[in-house]
């Protein structure tokens, strides 16, 4: 039985995990960068309108004064790909030198093993 609920979790989450890359590349944010811009001012015009729904549902007296007077959302100068190319050459980078840098913290190893011993 223990093992049917770890499998019955794994599914659970497989499907969770499953359905958010499908939420997100349906909405664009796995294209290029336009794309994801594209659905950032999509969620910002739309959630304004949603927290408004959200609120009288749950109750909460929420007057639309205090959300004109909330400041505006940021303007994001952000490019995503920069980032990620910037990212994938950093750890390349790491990558080509790791075997002379492995040389050399051998060579500082053996050398200190060898001060000990005397």
């Amino acid at each position: 039985t223990v093992a049917a609920f770890d499998s019955f979790r794994f599914v659970i989450k497989g499907t969770l995990a499953g359905g958010a890359v499908y939420v997100a590349y349906d909405q664009g944010l796995l294209g290029s960068g336009t794309q994801g811009a594209e659905a950032l001012k999509k969620a910002q015009a739309a959630l304004p309108p949603a927290i408004q729904e959200w609120t009288s549902y749950i109750g909460w007296e929420v007057r639309t004064v205090q959300m004109n007077t909330l400041p505006p959302t940021p303007k994001f100068d952000f490019s995503p790909s920069d980032s990620w190319n910037k990212g994938v050459q950093t750890v390349m980078s790491a990558l080509s030198v790791a075997p002379t840098r492995a040389c050399e913290y051998t060579v500082e190893g053996w050398k200190y093993v060898k001060d000990l011993v005397k």
